[in-house]
């Protein structure tokens, strides 16, 4: 039962208070009562916007910021929340609009608010954007490292690597704690080769603070190659772990059902290309009359996923079941530099299809057709 002895301002407390703890179900809830008793409550309707963002209901979540926005059309954190859900139905004009629309309003003094917009941006892939409103924020706050850091973030983005290393090793004099920035920085040198500065930063970092293998990869490779440290050193036990946490070894199970899936797709391949044999000829004058369809191919990752379609649709796809929205230059680069340091192998990165085919050498992947 909604208790009326709560006001609109402690039902968005309780709301962001669950918010924070992943209860996004139980936020819904309680927003949903504070609604009932306070319809014009805009906060309320904000509190509504972020919860079904979290849940990836980007439609819901439009509507409420919508809903807030016809309250108080002035109101940032509901234009930030709005251009968020543009950008996620791809109508990034109409988004750009509404975080500039803060701007204008005179929010650009609000630094977390800016962050918020910038963070955005550079999940959707608008680097240039990102570093503008990145830019804002160190306007008001010009030794806030995590602002500094995430411009140095977007000038790799955008190409710019000289002065993303100046400006990552000046967020790390502001804050030589902040991780995100060390392990971005050390990445960043190993692929500019300069393996001893890359070394010097990894190995400040700890095992708990990577979320992604590559630099803990790295670290292992230059501690080997600079260090003359062997396999099975104690001192490789903490980051093993780490390894296996951020990527754990498949079910023995599911390898041999990804393996008996994949022999049924290859015996499928067999017999479709006997059939086509025997009507090959029948068929070969209207296949002329005709332009071919681009070919289908098939490959099976390590994890049993399949994909199927040209080489750049299974790149694409590739890219999207890992969660990111970036060029796909960009993602092939990423995923050639994790392969070397997983095996060694170089995978070129010139067109979809040597990227997959030298993939499948390093036995990263299956290519079944």
């Amino acid at each position: 039962m909604p208790s009326p002895f709560l006001s609109s301002e402690e039902y968005d407390e309780r709301a962001h208070q669950l918010y924070n703890e992943g209860e996004y179900e139980a936020a819904l809830t309680t927003l949903r009562e504070g609604l009932g008793l306070y319809p014009n409550a805009v906060e309320l309707h904000v509190g509504v916007g972020y919860a079904r963002l979290a849940r990836d209901e980007y439609a819901w979540a439009r509507r409420a910021f919508e809903e807030a926005l016809l309250l108080d059309a002035e109101h940032e954190d509901a234009l930030a929340g709005l251009g968020e859900t543009l950008l996620k139905f791809g109508q990034t004009p109409q988004a750009l609009k509404a975080f500039r629309r803060i701007l204008d309003l005179g929010y650009g003094d609000d630094v977390e608010l800016m962050l918020q917009v910038g963070r955005t941006c550079f999940r959707e892939g608008l680097a240039a954007e990102a570093k503008e409103f990145f830019e804002v924020a160190l306007r008001q706050a010009p030794d806030h490292a995590e602002a500094v850091a995430m411009v140095g973030y977007a000038e790799h983005r955008l190409g710019q690597d000289e002065a993303a290393v100046e400006t990552l090793k000046r967020a790390l004099q502001l804050d030589p704690a902040l991780a995100e920035a060390r392990i971005y920085l050390g990445n960043l040198l190993y692929d500019r080769e300069e393996f001893e500065a890359a070394l010097f930063h990894l190995e400040q970092t700890k095992p708990d603070e990577h979320w992604d293998e590559l630099g803990i990869w790295r670290l292992l490779e230059l501690k080997k190659s600079h260090c003359r440290m062997q396999d099975g050193d104690p001192a490789f036990r903490p980051w093993e772990a780490r390894l296996e946490e951020l990527a754990p070894p498949a079910d023995s199970i599911d390898e041999l059902l990804a393996e008996l899936e994949a022999r049924a797709v290859e015996r499928e391949e067999v017999e479709a290309r006997q059939q086509l044999e025997l009507f090959g000829a029948l068929l070969a004058g209207a296949a002329e009359a005709k332009q071919a369809p681009p070919e289908a191919h098939r490959v099976v990752a390590r994890d049993g996923r399949r994909y199927e379609g040209s080489w750049e649709e299974i790149v694409a796809a590739m890219r999207d079941a890992a969660g990111g929205a970036r060029p796909l230059d960009e993602f092939m680069q990423a995923e050639a530099r994790r392969g070397f340091a997983l095996t060694g192998h170089l995978i070129p990165t010139k067109d979809a299809e040597s990227f997959l085919r030298a993939s499948a050498d390093a036995g990263l992947l299956r290519i079944v057709s």
